[in-house]
């Protein structure tokens, strides 16, 4: 907002000899301020006098507001004063874009005054205002505004500035399950290096390779690249993660070790695809923080940077406040100036999960086991609550949100739900299970090629039969599959937080393809997350929205779900994969349901495969769970039961 100036019309009067074109005292005339003020200003003087004094104040605050100081300097009884002074200002009060509205005016022999009202827009901060009031003298040619400190604040005097201090609330908490907070104030380690104290920058940068694990040759490039005396970082770290290669690194030349306080979840790996993690502010992010075009936030904020952390932004950060005090122009040491003005900062709000931090550390701890990349997604069955979301290190944690997999095997849950919706088939109806098929001269085959004849469909299910799945998809409708994984909520736009690929499965395949997809193959994908939801429909009876936060709007429409008839008899063919299937190593973890997996992709020969096991569990220590486990190459589904035998065996008594 800039000051709008409307003049009234020049009048002939008797002084009109004395009105000339509005001038600065340095005989340039204000065309930048009369763009702004978007009228024509034609003349000094109007013959009145109190509507000159605001003509000229409106000039002079015009043109400070547009940032042409040089204009606004010329309009005063000092211009290089005045210029040193709102220079000085500009330097105070970084980034912020002056309003100023005229008030009243009075005009006493020669002299006037003119009351206004200063509005900062400060950069990343609330708005500030506050009263002034402008002294003016009359000029030959005019009126002139004094060059005095007030003219800036009321409260500013000779040999003084202002001095602005923003300052963001404490960062509300992302809290568990039981509303405790997940991420704490925690003293962190930087190794990094200082360039004026290297000796031999190849074997530092070696060093630090091979204690960090950051590649030597970026370290290298970064700081041959760093400008002179900028420190490089490395690697930030915990403290006890930089105590265990303190011995690697601390005697290097050039190496420096500066300690802060980050805002840290309980572990780096922790629960990090959901919640995401807080570090100082991208450019990206507040760029993406921005408001109408203008910054929220500022560099150096700490800020949400991904998950929730990031999602969530503005409710979790609260809103700036600042303080403005006087203090001496030179700074003198001690002096911590006058506030005139303050603003308390908003706190935010915070933000309640559902996770579960039992059910997450023994999650974590199951996929450490696995030295390929592994995820664990724990979803509560009847809610739809994630419980916990984890990943190992050698993993992308986000891969367990927005993966996009083929389910191999474990898709087959959805499929025996097409099959046993039909009605024609029912979990004891004998069916085939060849060691192979032919689909359109293309041979499909069961692992190993084993062949067990004709058996019920829940042996069929038990022991993964592909061919069977496969015969009988291709009887199904071609919309058959699709509507029944749609059941589940597979391909629903889920509108959540932190995104979530809620699977792909194509209504129009015929085919080999058709025949591919009734085995988690050909055009099926799906992400750790969807698959885990997908058993938790079957445990709870009706599949759930899933839930990122407690309390939040619903992600969308509850899926249907399958007939409960249909549910009734899949749990037992589910049960009967642990009993005596294809997951017996889970056979001694309770009330185990679930499928196994084996995921074929690329194009080697034979093709790599991930692992998958998809399951739950009723009246364990922790309630009924269910869950998705996926080892990415992992060539068998054994792996994947591995993971889910070590995770199940972590669960802590409730």
């Amino acid at each position: 907002m800039q000051p709008v100036t409307r003049l009234p019309p020049a009048t002939a009067t008797a002084g009109l000899e004395r009105c000339l074109p509005v001038r600065t005292r340095r005989g340039t005339v204000l065309g930048s301020t009369l763009a702004l003020l978007a009228v024509p200003v034609l003349a000094a003087c109007s013959g009145n006098a109190e509507d000159d004094v605001r003509a000229a104040a409106r000039a002079f605050l015009g043109a400070w507001s547009a940032g042409d100081t040089a204009a606004a300097a010329g309009a005063t009884t000092d211009p290089d004063a005045a210029s040193a002074l709102l220079e000085q200002t500009a330097a105070d009060l970084p980034g912020a874009v002056l309003a100023a509205d005229v008030g009243q005016v009075a005009v006493d022999d020669g002299t006037a005054t003119v009351g206004w009202t200063a509005t900062w827009d400060l950069a990343a901060a609330p708005a500030w205002s506050y009263p002034a009031t402008l002294r003016l003298q009359e000029a030959d040619d005019g009126w002139d505004v004094v060059a005095e400190p007030t003219l800036v604040h009321p409260e500013l005097g000779d040999g003084q500035r202002l001095q602005l201090e923003r300052s963001l609330p404490e960062r509300a908490p992302i809290t568990d399950a039981g509303g405790q907070p997940l991420f704490t104030p925690t003293e962190v380690v930087t190794v990094g290096v200082d360039p004026a104290q290297v000796t031999d920058l190849p074997a530092l940068a070696a060093a630090l390779a091979a204690a960090t694990g950051v590649a030597a040759e970026e370290v290298v490039a970064d700081v041959e690249a760093a400008p002179e005396g900028r420190f490089v970082p490395v690697i930030t770290l915990r403290r006890p993660d930089f105590e265990a290669i303190r011995a690697q690194v601390f005697d290097l030349p050039g190496a420096v070790f500066p300690t802060d306080t980050r805002l840290l979840a309980p572990s780096a790996r922790f629960a990090s695809a959901l919640l995401g993690r807080v570090g100082p502010a991208t450019a990206e992010v507040l760029e993406e923080s921005a408001e109408d075009g203008a910054p929220r936030y500022a560099a150096g904020d700490q800020l949400g940077l991904s998950g929730l952390q990031r999602a969530l932004q503005e409710q979790l950060t609260g809103t700036p406040g600042f303080a403005v005090r006087v203090v001496a122009a030179d700074g003198s040491v001690g002096d911590a100036g006058r506030e005139v003005d303050a603003l308390e900062p908003v706190p935010g709000r915070p933000v309640r999960t559902p996770l579960v931090r039992a059910v997450q550390t023994a999650a974590d701890a199951a996929v450490a086991t696995q030295q390929l990349p592994t995820h664990l997604v724990v979803v509560r069955p009847g809610t739809g609550e994630i419980l916990a979301v984890s990943s190992n290190e050698a993993a992308a944690a986000g891969n367990a949100f927005t993966g996009q997999y083929p389910p191999g095997s474990s898709m087959k849950v959805v499929s025996a739900t097409a099959l046993l919706e039909t009605g024609t088939l029912t979990a004891q109806t004998p069916v085939a299970c060849p060691g192979t098929l032919v689909v359109e001269g293309r041979e499909f085959q069961n692992a190993d090629r084993f062949d067990l004849g004709t058996v019920p469909f829940t042996e069929a299910f038990a022991q993964s039969c592909n061919t069977t799945f496969m015969q009988q998809g291709l009887a199904l409708p071609d919309d058959a599959l699709a509507a029944a994984a749609a059941s589940y909520g597979v391909g629903t736009d889920w509108q959540l937080p932190v995104d979530v690929f809620s699977g792909e499965v194509p209504a129009d395949s015929t085919g080999t393809t058709k025949a591919a997809n009734a085995i988690g193959q050909g055009q099926v994908l799906v992400s750790p997350v969807q698959l885990a939801l997908v058993s938790a429909g079957v445990a709870g009876g009706t599949p759930a929205v899933p839930v990122e936060v407690v309390g939040a709007e619903p992600a969308g429409p509850t899926p249907a779900g399958p007939d409960a008839a249909v549910l009734d008899a899949l749990r037992p063919m589910m049960r009967e994969v642990v009993l005596s299937g294809t997951a017996g190593a889970l056979a001694d973890r309770g009330e185990v349901y679930g499928k196994t997996g084996t995921a074929e992709y690329g194009s080697k020969t034979p093709p790599d495969a991930h692992g998958w096991f998809t399951g739950y569990q009723l009246g364990g220590p922790q309630g009924d769970l269910a869950f998705a486990v996926l080892v990415e190459s992992g060539q068998s589904s054994s792996v994947a039961v591995d993971v889910t035998d070590v995770f199940l065996g972590g669960l802590p008594q409730a």
